[in-house]
């Protein structure tokens, strides 16, 4: 199988390249931000593999991947859509913090090729929300508030996969009934029944951490996903693109993957 890796200049782009290599999957092409030229593999750190970085998303046309893998930013997820798309390849994004042009032009690309975008390509991070949602059903009139810690150069808040638990959640209740109240100061007043409370750290060089808590009267649940390496996000877009190859066109989630559908 020949990917493409966007992004492939930072940490999750070099971590998709590593162990593509070791899955025996081609990285074809690296756009990348920075290193121009260099060639990805030994960036990644597993040798040269004769596919440089380039800085043009041009480049997708040319080489027609199977499956383009994007970890970049809302702007270059928007820009590559359309390209991908008239290429004939499949996508998979994990780029996080998309605004509603970037979905849209993913919408647009599924009407032509297989799109997968998650913000979060964990196994365990998905599982965790099939378990939010049970418990915010069954305990309707509990509380619930997150909280999310990411390194300290992570650029959006909160973490999108802080916003799809809380989509989660609010599935489970009214959708339309539940807001979202991004940290408390001064003097907010009482906490509303249809609050979810969110609550972004950053420091150091945590991967991502995601804890949901649903408070009841004299009892509370904590429900916690750690991730200590960006492997496990790598390896969820990598199942994601084999998953996704050649399947017919239209939107696909990591529910879809796991499920094997």
């Amino acid at each position: 199988m020949r990917i493409a890796v966007v992004g492939a200049s930072g940490r999750m782009g070099r971590a998709i390249v590593r162990l593509a290599e070791n899955e025996g999957i081609d990285v074809v092409c690296a756009v990348g931000a920075s290193d121009i030229g260099r060639d990805v593999g030994e960036l990644a750190g597993i040798g040269a593999i004769g596919t440089p970085v380039v800085d043009g998303l041009g480049a997708l046309e040319a080489v027609r991947a199977d499956v383009v893998v994007d970890f970049s930013a809302p702007g270059a997820t928007r820009a590559l859509a359309p390209i991908a798309a008239t290429a004939g390849s499949a996508i998979v994004s994990g780029t996080t913090g998309l605004d509603e042009p970037a979905l849209a032009a993913l919408d647009a690309a599924a009407a032509s090729v297989p799109v997968f975008w998650e913000p979060n390509t964990s196994a365990g991070v998905h599982v965790l929300g099939e378990i939010v949602e049970q418990a915010a059903r069954a305990l309707a009139d509990w509380d619930i508030e997150i909280v999310e810690m990411h390194h300290h150069g992570k650029a959006d808040a909160p973490s999108g996969t802080a916003l799809r638990l809380a989509e989660r959640a609010a599935d489970a209740r009214s959708p339309a009934a539940m807001r979202l109240v991004h940290g408390r100061s001064g003097r907010p007043g009482a906490r509303s029944p249809s609050e979810i409370g969110m609550h972004a750290l950053r420091g150091g060089d945590v991967v991502g951490e995601h804890i949901v808590y649903l408070a009841g009267g004299g009892e509370r649940i904590e429900l916690a996903h750690r991730a200590t390496s960006r492997d496990v996000f790598a390896h969820g877009a990598l199942r994601a693109v084999r998953r996704i190859a050649g399947r017919p066109a239209g939107r696909y989630s990591m529910r879809d993957v796991l499920a094997g559908r």
